[in-house]
């Protein structure tokens, strides 16, 4: 019947991992939402570059007069009238692209090189929120585990305090020693009124960080680590150097095509005076078809230049990528350090709790003894219960350490 009950409590509450929030990051931060909006940027940006494959129809209309027309030599008996100096002309101009060198495709290819590295920088500004996430969690945590062993150390109190004032009825113990164990336990209370409240502001920070409502009971799990992966690092942020080099090679593609010959097909279709024929001097209907070519054969280095240009461009994104390398590898040797030395500590704080755990049992005896009194007790008392809480807040810090490292080498760097 109890695992019953423990087991619906359990499930009344809500639980909570360190993956969950990652997860729920990546769903719910405002960020997230720039990856769909790009897409549909980059779709519509491409959507107007075929556009240029389509006919481009143009309809124009003019008048004029003008000063001065065109005078042929007067012949004897000739039936040519002059032309008129107010002329009019309307036509429908078609132009279509045969050839351009693949320029549209190279700059669609280009525009879907830029998205992807758009969205891959997303990706990276979302991959160190997983830092802050770190940070909210595991102060939950050790404020949840120093809640429990507050909890643990009122308990205990409240005990040693019933039976002092035993002492105190049958005369063992002074009266004035029951008033110093109370005003301590009036100060552990206080003490879990203040974890409480600090408590309930990191979860509100945890909550907004992850855009979910997270309940004041919820259980946060210690994650496990199992074991550290010590191999090659693999962060989003090497993925975005090498799309903006991608990108790089796509705008050098670009450049290569816009000095291919461009052919295309031409048809215009109008009415005027005169038309065509520029002796008839009337109204008239005519059509004209075609093809005219455009050929850039020299541009003066231009293309050579921006080419070069690109190539300064790759070698500034390969430093800054080998620069990032640098320091993280350097920061993974600090936080291995950290490790290490945090678990040095750990093992340090399990011998003094074992030796405190000593002390106060002799010291409780004394006490109840009258050998010693309350405030002597104290000592002994809070000293163990201090030991035991710094080392809970190693084992946090170790935690911590623990997952800022996987974060720092990128391990599940999905998530």
């Amino acid at each position: 019947m109890i695992l019953l009950l423990l087991s619906f409590s359990m499930k009344a509450q809500q639980i909570l991992t360190l993956e969950e929030c990652y997860s729920l990051v990546n769903e719910n931060y405002p960020l997230t939402r720039q990856t769909d909006l790009l897409k549909n940027k980059t779709d519509l940006e491409i959507s107007v570059l075929e556009k240029a494959k389509l006919p481009e129809v143009d309809l124009n209309a003019q008048a004029t007069y003008q000063s001065e027309v065109l005078q042929l030599p007067q012949f004897p008996n000739s039936s040519i009238e002059p032309l008129n100096k107010d002329q009019y002309r309307a036509t429908l101009d078609v132009n279509q692209l045969i050839y351009n060198g693949g320029s549209i495709d190279a700059n669609s290819k280009l525009k879907m090189a830029e998205l992807e590295t758009q969205q891959q920088m997303v990706a990276v500004n979302l991959y160190q929120l997983k830092n802050r996430i770190n940070q909210s969690y595991f102060s939950i945590l050790l404020l949840q585990e120093q809640k429990n062993l507050l909890v643990l150390k009122q308990n205990q109190l409240r005990s040693q305090i019933d039976e002092v004032k035993t002492g105190v009825k049958f005369g063992a113990i002074l009266p004035a020693s029951e008033k110093v164990l109370e005003a301590e336990n009036l100060k552990v209370s206080q003490q879990l009124s203040q974890v409480n409240f600090d408590r309930k502001i990191a979860i509100n920070n945890l909550s907004a960080l992850i855009n979910n409502e997270i309940s004041q009971d919820v259980i946060l799990l210690k994650p496990e680590f199992p074991f550290l992966f010590t191999g090659n690092f693999s962060r989003p942020e090497l993925q975005y150097f090498d799309l903006q080099n991608k990108q790089i090679e796509s705008s050098k593609e670009v450049i290569s095509r816009s000095n291919l010959p461009k052919v295309y097909g031409f048809a215009q279709a109008g009415y005027g005076n005169p038309g065509l024929n520029m002796l008839d001097n009337s109204f008239q209907d005519f059509y004209m078809i075609g093809l005219k070519a455009n050929w850039n054969v020299f541009d003066w280095g231009k293309t050579k230049i921006q080419k070069e240009a690109l190539s300064v461009s790759q070698e500034i994104v390969n430093t800054e990528k080998e620069t990032f390398q640098l320091n993280t590898e350097m920061q993974l040797k600090e936080a291995d350090y950290e490790i290490s030395k945090i678990e040095a500590l750990i093992e340090a704080d399990n011998e003094i709790i074992i030796l405190r755990e000593k002390v106060l049992k002799s010291a409780t005896s004394q006490l109840k003894n009258g050998v010693i009194t309350s405030s002597e007790y104290l000592t002994e008392f809070n000293s163990l219960y201090e030991s035991m809480i710094g080392q809970k807040l190693h084992e946090i810090q170790l935690d911590l350490a623990k997952a800022n490292y996987k974060v720092l080498r990128g391990e599940n760097n999905n998530k």
